[in-house]
């Protein structure tokens, strides 16, 4: 079941289009990823699921009703640009952000205290956030976003500031939730990060969607039969169903090639070929990158 679906929407300021037609739909209990470069319009999506402006045209509905102020409740929105009271002390702030959300002094105070054993922020009840380094404070700003318990979590950028252990511990805590059932918007440039978390991606490009669907599926839509291969002796001109792309001598005294299949070429056709002429010690497919499909999508829509 879908917890969230976009259905045709646009938005406009002045003379520029931020959203035209855009559609997509988000399923309970998955990880989401929202892309696409710098002033694509997801931004200004998100914001238009946060009830913060409105959509020119189109239809937003939660869990099946259409978006309604009632709704604020079942979100959890971690911005970009983050928003905390820097002379707020810290444990006053969450409970503060957390009675906004309907939590009682009991009920906020109790998932504080687990939110702080969990990162190790015990001794920073009494600090102010003014006091706390970047990454501290992304981490109270993480706390104060799923508090109380969103249904659906928007986070962009999340990992923003982070160094690679508590990024990873980040990461944990995103899993942790969606496997409690919350469903996750997630906004990012790093690609490594969609590979690793996102159930199903959508591509926004210059206001318009151009790409949708589950990440494994769209990864295995761009195979273009290329494959990476080290052999023991060289080919020596040796004919076969694919193309030499490159060619080099690795440190082992081995030749290394990157070979693309002739189209409708199947790999065991590939690997048959290059064992009759060569012995073969390593055979892998070159699946493409989140990255390199971002990067190829975005670039042809530029350049067209």
């Amino acid at each position: 079941m879908e917890i969230l679906t976009i259905h045709e929407v646009s938005k406009e300021y002045s003379a520029h289009k931020a959203l035209d037609g855009v559609s997509l739909s988000v399923s309970e209990g998955s990880i989401f990823g929202l892309l696409g470069p710098n002033g694509a319009g997801k931004t200004t999506l998100i914001r238009i699921i946060n009830q913060i402006i409105e959509a020119d045209q189109g239809e937003v509905r939660i869990n099946g009703e259409k978006l309604n102020p009632g709704h604020i409740g079942l979100i959890g929105y971690l911005p970009e640009e983050r928003g905390l009271y820097k002379k707020m002390k810290v444990g006053e702030q969450l409970i503060y952000l957390g009675r906004l959300r309907g939590l009682s002094d009991k009920e906020v105070k109790s998932r504080i205290s687990y939110w702080f054993q969990k990162f190790e922020l015990d001794g920073w009840w009494n600090k102010t956030v003014e006091d706390l380094s970047k990454g501290m404070q992304q981490k109270v700003q993480f706390i104060a976003t799923v508090l109380h318990e969103p249904k659906l979590i928007i986070l962009d950028e999340p990992f923003s500031g982070f160094d690679p252990v508590n990024a990873n511990l980040i990461k944990q805590e995103i899993l942790g939730l969606r496997d409690r059932g919350a469903s996750i918007i997630f906004s990012t440039h790093r690609m490594e990060s969609v590979e690793e978390l996102c159930d199903h991606i959508a591509l926004i490009n210059r206001s318009k969607k151009i790409l949708e669907g589950p990440t494994q599926d769209i990864r295995n839509q761009y195979r273009d039969g290329t494959y990476r291969v080290q052999l023991s002796q060289p080919l020596n001109g040796q004919a076969g169903p694919y193309e030499v792309v490159e060619s080099k001598k690795t440190t082992m005294d081995m030749q290394e090639l990157t070979i693309k299949a002739h189209e409708g070429i199947k790999p065991n056709e590939v690997l048959s070929s290059l064992m009759a002429g060569a012995e073969v010690h390593h055979f892998e497919e070159l699946v493409p990158t989140m990255n390199d499909i971002f990067i190829k999508l975005v670039t042809n829509k530029e350049n067209g």
